[in-house]
């Protein structure tokens, strides 16, 4: 992982994030989101987010090998010190070698120390692997809701998950 550097997201990452994300819309029920999107339609969510919260992308050489950002949860005033969080790897990014947490963990470090108070995540079920990074990060149950997706020909689940940043992400910043 030396290699790996992590930065903030550039108008320019919109066709590799795309791609990235592409890939799971076309191949997985990770989000509910159905037809692939362009390049340019990336780009203006970029755009939309990255004026008012974090995203990061993380980089190995010259490829992009995943990217982490943070959203508005509810639009309503009173809920801006919450923000919701998705992360994404490349389908070909290397597993279980701490790409995931290391990119995870600097969003989460970035967003205390900016003054959020609540990350919430909403997970697609079974997802084994997101569940646990968030579980490592100390995320915990918020909520469950049954079939409130349909992608694939099947209903599909979504786990709620929540993390206080008054306290130390373990050791992470």
């Amino acid at each position: 992982m030396s290699s790996l550097v992590v930065r903030n997201v550039e108008l320019d990452d919109a066709e590799a994030l795309c791609a990235i994300y592409n890939h799971y819309i076309e191949h997985t029920t990770v989000t509910f989101e159905e037809r692939s999107l362009e390049p340019q339609t990336f780009a203006r969510r970029i755009r939309q987010v990255a004026d008012r919260y974090p995203w990061l992308v993380m980089q190995e050489s010259d490829a992009i090998v995943g990217y982490a950002y943070a959203s508005e949860w509810k639009s309503r005033s009173a809920f801006r010190y919450t923000v919701e969080s998705s992360i994404y790897l490349h389908p070909q990014a290397p597993r279980r070698q701490g790409y995931g947490r290391t990119l995870y963990g600097r969003l989460l470090s970035l967003l205390a120390r900016e003054g959020y108070h609540r990350v919430i995540a909403a997970i697609t079920q079974p997802n084994d692997a997101s569940m646990a990074l968030h579980e490592g990060f100390g995320f915990a149950s918020a909520g469950y809701f049954h079939e409130v997706g349909y992608k694939f020909h099947r209903w599909i689940d979504v786990a709620y998950l929540e993390l206080g940043l008054e306290k130390p992400l373990n050791g992470v910043y």
